[in-house]
């Protein structure tokens, strides 16, 4: 008798709350069963010794008083529990009769939830190697997977024929894991994965959950998908890992992926990244690791992504991606593929990173490691823009010719960054290295720019190597080599830190060279600077080649002038050929400011200066040294400044001063030949007409010694070789 009064009074106090949603009946099992207040019309009691709950829909649940441990009220959403046990299901449903109606078969449970204002909590635990979940709901809903592992033998473990948002809470603290069947029953229904959903898919907790895919996608939307939370493993996907259409986000959690198909694939709309750990890995041929149809953002996070099938990709978007923060490591191994085209094929690359328009980099971190046959690090079908951020790419495949798509022999090779449109480096640090056969650097069908005039980047960009035979032998043989920067169009550098080290040429454009500013070291090269059209107008530029430094050309070959030009109009220049020009037009060079300093080679019949057309000086200092030849050329008698070319017939041992002064003893110019030299070639604005000067060689210099020029000291101990008079703008020393 005290427990029934108890109870009454528990009843009675509690129904006079206000707020109160939900009704909760505790029974001495431990069994709780949950009626929403809406559904209660009245609680009563009979002499049987039973609480008797009417509901609004008129029916009448009956408990025996001893049975029940005790009853609460409570706020919140309503929830339902369903727990799996091997062949058996069971399910606490909270909303029966008022809109959440729930079936069975063995462990294969199906909610039908005509709830418009309800977001009802389905609360799924337990075990079961042969069973399932599918939910239709016509109000979005939380799905909390608490210790669940259901594996459905025919379909989809969890099939949400829903078009509304499912809010999926793995747990904190709880591992879940769902896999599907290597077959799928027949039906007229989508179940395009072991987790699919009509609607939208948001993923939070901080639990662990494991889908594995024995037929088709792991994890599937027909809308979007959004990661803000949780530690989810795609152990293995026939299809793809994550498949959404309208798009896919991910702010947090940690996400492992492998798939054979695509690691994440939005088929219709875009894919953004801000946070969280992604990791990839993928085997298949033909596949991405992340691929949008629309944009990509990447803002933040980790991604680690290792892809090894050949002519996969690892990013892939087929509007402009945007990649302006996070962390972002990608391992390719994949090769080549011919595809017959026209009359022959076209290549289809192993590519790190591929948009078919636009990439942007701001703020990202970025580690590229290529090792496949012609591998390609970051290519675009539109421009690339570096503004800030790192990027770092090395190549390590060989390349090899093959009949392009007009039929004609040509070659594929790896390339650490190929811009289809045009290239901006404009702040951040670039560094690529390529070592595989015929491989580029920066390969640019468009213009090239290389800092902003205000940030200065840093671009380091290696090759080593070795050269593809095209076609021909001998002089008439035509190879694919290794460059460093390869532009069609103009390649202009503004300001910054360069470093180019390549097996063949430095910088190639088949338009022009500018540079306004920065600091350019070639510290190996075959040649240097080589386009129909180069100008410096500042800057401090080294450059260490084998052959010419700079190559002004339109690749026509022969001694006649081909019209191109070499502008020299400022900066510091250094030059150090062994086997080649210092300074090579085809066609003219005009030199206007600057100093420019060429240790030239030491054998014939290769001299410091070259040219086909005209050299005219009007300012600036240049001192150069090399051979006597007689294809050595001073400057032009149609030059503004005067030009001294002094010769020999004996050769001078490397790093021996060679010295022009006047009369007064005033240095016009000191200079320590960095190799073996029998001519030396000296314009200043301090020489002039009518004045005798004289030739020194060897003796010391206790000054500043910069890249052989002496300067701001004492010169001593020399031999006086000549002396002699200005009498024309050009004029020839033999000492």
């Amino acid at each position: 008798m005290k427990k029934i009064f108890t109870i009454i009074i528990s009843v009675i106090i509690l129904i006079t709350l206000v707020a109160q949603e939900k009704l909760n009946i505790f029974t001495n099992t431990g069994n709780e069963m949950i009626y929403p207040v809406s559904s209660i019309d009245s609680i009563t009691f009979n002499s049987e010794n039973t609480i008797n709950i009417h509901k609004t829909d008129r029916s009448l649940l009956q408990y025996a008083i001893s049975e029940i441990d005790s009853i609460t009220f409570s706020e919140g959403p309503d929830t339902v529990f369903i727990t799996y046990s091997g062949n058996s299901a069971t399910v606490v449903n909270s909303l029966a009769g008022v809109g959440v109606e729930i079936t069975k078969s063995d462990a294969h449970v199906v909610v039908n939830s005509t709830l418009t204002d309800n977001e009802v909590v389905y609360h799924v635990m337990g075990n079961s190697t042969n069973g399932s979940l599918k939910i239709y709901s016509e109000y979005k809903f939380n799905l909390s997977l608490a210790g669940v592992t259901l594996t459905n033998t025919t379909g989809p473990a969890i099939n949400i024929q829903s078009g509304k948002k499912a809010e999926i809470n793995i747990v904190t603290g709880t591992s879940n894991s769902l896999i599907d069947g290597s077959t799928y029953s027949t039906s007229t229904e989508d179940q395009k994965a072991t987790l699919f959903s009509e609607g939208q898919l948001v993923f939070k907790g901080n639990g662990s959950l494991i889908v594995k895919s024995n037929s088709k996608h792991a994890i599937c939307s027909d809308d979007y998908i959004q990661i803000n939370n949780g530690n989810i493993t795609v152990s293995g996907a026939e299809k793809d890992g994550i498949h959404a259409n309208d798009y896919f986000s991910m702010t947090g959690g940690t996400l492992y992926i492998a798939a054979s198909g695509d690691g994440i694939d939005c088929e219709a709309g875009y894919v953004s990244i801000s946070g969280g750990s992604i990791t990839i890995m993928s085997t298949t041929a033909d596949v991405k690791g992340i691929a949008s149809e629309s944009s990509m953002t990447i803002s933040g996070g980790l991604i680690t992504m290792t892809i090894s099938g050949n002519q996969s990709k690892g990013f892939k978007s087929k509007q402009a991606m945007s990649l302006t923060g996070g962390i972002i490591n990608v391992t390719t191994s994949g090769g080549v593929v011919l595809k017959v085209s026209g009359s022959g094929y076209d290549p289809s690359y192993c590519t790190a990173f591929k948009s078919d328009t636009d990439i942007q980099i701001s703020g990202a971190e970025i580690t590229v490691i290529s090792t496949g046959i012609a591998g390609k690090g970051l290519s675009a079908n539109g421009n690339i823009t570096i503004e800030s951020g790192k990027v770092q790419v090395t190549t390590s495949g060989n390349g090899a010719t093959y009949t392009n798509t007009s039929g004609v022999k040509d070659t594929y090779n790896s390339t650490c960054i190929t811009v289809d449109g045009n290239l901006n480096i404009l702040g951040g640090t670039v560094i690529t290295s390529s070592s595989g056969s015929g491989s580029k650097g920066l390969s640019v069908d468009g213009v090239t720019i290389i800092g902003d005039g205000v940030q200065d980047p840093t671009v380091n960009i290696t090759t080593t190597g070795a050269r593809i035979l095209v076609s021909g032998s001998g002089n008439n043989a035509n190879y694919a080599e290794s460059k460093a920067v390869k532009g069609d169009g103009a390649i202009t550098i503004n300001n910054g830190n360069i470093t180019i080290s390549s097996a063949d040429d430095g910088i190639k454009s088949n338009t022009s060279v500018t540079i306004n500013k920065g600091d350019i070291s070639i510290t190996k090269a075959v040649e240097g600077i080589e386009a129909p059209l180069i100008t410096v107008n500042d800057g401090n530029i080294r450059i260490s080649c084998s052959d010419d430094a700079f190559n002004a050309t339109k690749g026509n070959g022969g001694e006649s002038n081909d019209g191109s030009y070499l502008y020299l109009k400022g900066g510091y220049i250094v030059l150090n050929t062994t086997a080649g020009d210092g300074l090579d037009s085809n066609g003219n060079i005009v030199m206007s400011g600057g100093t420019v300093l060429v240790h030239g080679p030491q054998s014939q019949p290769e001299v410091p200066i070259d040219y086909n057309g005209t050299f005219n000086i009007s300012g600036g200092l240049l001192v150069a040294s090399g051979v006597n030849s007689n294809m050595t050329q001073s400057t032009s008698t149609t030059s503004g400044q005067y030009t001294v070319k002094a010769t020999t017939s004996s050769t001078i041992t490397a790093n021996t001063i060679f010295r022009i002064q006047d009369a007064s003893g005033n240095d016009i110019a000191t200079f320590k030949p960095a190799r073996n030299y029998s001519a030396v070639i000296i314009s200043s604005p301090n020489l002039k007409t009518g004045t005798t000067y004289y030739i020194y060689t060897g003796g010391t210099y206790t000054g500043t010694v910069k890249d052989g020029l002496c300067t701001d000291g004492t010169y001593s101990g020399g031999t006086q070789k000549k002396s002699f008079t200005l009498s024309s703008k050009a004029t020839t020393v033999s000492f």
